[in-house]
């Protein structure tokens, strides 16, 4: 259920595109992707967890974070979100830190799905700096992967809300 689409244009070569059709309705997967609570509960690859360190889902809010790999490496992370449309749009710039030469800026579009109802299509559009940081992204630390069991991570915690 999970595509990568190429991509064109002049910001190809930086960019990973990911997106996936989840069985529940719009309104409650964005909820589920800006509420610090859920978002502790599937954020990230398979085998990592989530420690919020601060949370403030607002235009230029920030979310301090540590990801914990399954191998026990802690991973510092931080993002500023600097577009909301709720419940259609988040566009949000991902780095270790504020000041990460490296940081990329991600889009996520939320989308009710027409053939399939009460289905969200998401799509995360993620244009890295340069093309090398985003090869190495890839290579390195598997962002293609990563983002596709994240995504399926958000569906199969999404179906169990849906199924209570």
């Amino acid at each position: 259920m999970s595509n990568t689409t190429p991509t064109t244009g002049t910001t190809a070569d930086r960019e990973i595109v990911i997106s996936r059709i989840i069985d529940a309705p719009r309104e409650l997967v964005f909820t589920a992707f800006t509420e610090v609570r859920h978002l502790s509960q599937w954020w990230g690859p398979n085998g990592f967890t989530t420690t919020t360190t601060s949370f403030d889902f607002r235009i230029d809010g920030e979310w301090d974070f540590v990801m914990h790999g399954p191998d026990g490496t802690d991973y510092p992370e931080w993002i500023r979100w600097t577009q909301i449309v709720a419940p259609e749009l988040i566009v949000l710039v991902h780095g270790e830190r504020p000041d990460d030469p490296n940081a990329f800026t991600s889009t996520i579009v939320f989308a009710t799905d027409a053939t399939r109802p009460g289905s969200t299509r998401i799509e995360m559009r993620t244009v890295f700096p340069t093309k090398e940081s985003r090869d190495e992204a890839v290579q390195r630390y598997h962002a293609i992967e990563g983002g596709e069991q994240t995504l399926g991570n958000l569906a199969a915690y999404v179906s169990g809300l849906t199924a209570r």
